[in-house]
């Protein structure tokens, strides 16, 4: 979707201006933050891939006010009403009213550094053959769909070529909405920096992006 997150190219948000020596986190309540994000993910409820279109899918006027762990949180609130878990009115209230749905699983302490270890692997095997191959030109579909799509918004419809082949792996756009995981290959494109920006870019300048082969077309 073309959500406030997709900023790639637009201009008027000013220059990124990474902080010196920046902490991990700013305040105590975004360690808890990413703690009960971590946790409640371990419900088993959602994946990754609804996780971020609920981010994505808020009001722009509150993503762009929002600090990084307050998208999160503000997502998860989405996420566990979705699913059950909590009601608006206890969100309102700040406390536990209703009995609410079981999870499936609960992540114990003893089990955290483990489970971070592991990690939630997503690749997959495909066993059809590759559609494209290193150094085909191809087209990036010039789509816009309301739901969940990796594919940014400034390389769409855009002229690029075939840098390497990747694995398969989960197709996001539709794992995001309980579509199932449908695995594809994925493949690195490399865009010219004026084929993006237009004859005003830097020539020297060029954009690779990593993109499921749905996104591509035959040049």
């Amino acid at each position: 979707m073309n959500g406030p997150h997709d900023l790639g190219g637009h201009m008027g948000f000013g220059p990124v201006a990474p902080e010196t020596d920046e902490p991990v986190f700013h305040a105590a309540w975004e360690r808890r933050a990413l703690g009960v994000t971590i946790a409640t993910g371990a419900f088993g409820a959602w994946n990754i891939d609804e996780s971020r279109h609920a981010r994505e899918s808020l009001h722009p006027a509150i993503y762009y006010s929002a600090s990084y762990y307050e998208i999160w949180i503000r997502a998860l609130e989405t996420l566990l009403e979705r699913h059950g878990f909590v009601s608006t009115d206890e969100l309102d209230a700040g406390h536990k009213i209703w009995p609410g749905v079981k999870p499936k699983r609960v992540l114990h302490e003893s089990d955290v550094a483990a489970v971070l270890a592991r990690g939630a692997p997503c690749d997959r095997e495909v066993p059809a053959e590759p559609r494209f191959k290193t150094g085909d030109r191809v087209r990036t579909r010039n789509e816009h769909p309301e739901t969940h799509t990796r594919l940014p918004r400034y390389a769409r419809g855009k002229l690029g070529t075939i840098e390497a082949l990747r694995d398969g792996f989960v197709f996001p756009d539709t794992n995001a909405h309980g579509k199932g995981e449908s695995p594809q290959r994925v493949y690195t494109v490399c865009f010219d920096g004026r084929e993006l920006w237009g004859q005003g870019a830097d020539p020297a300048l060029t954009v690779s992006i990593d993109a499921w082969e749905s996104y591509l077309e035959p040049a």
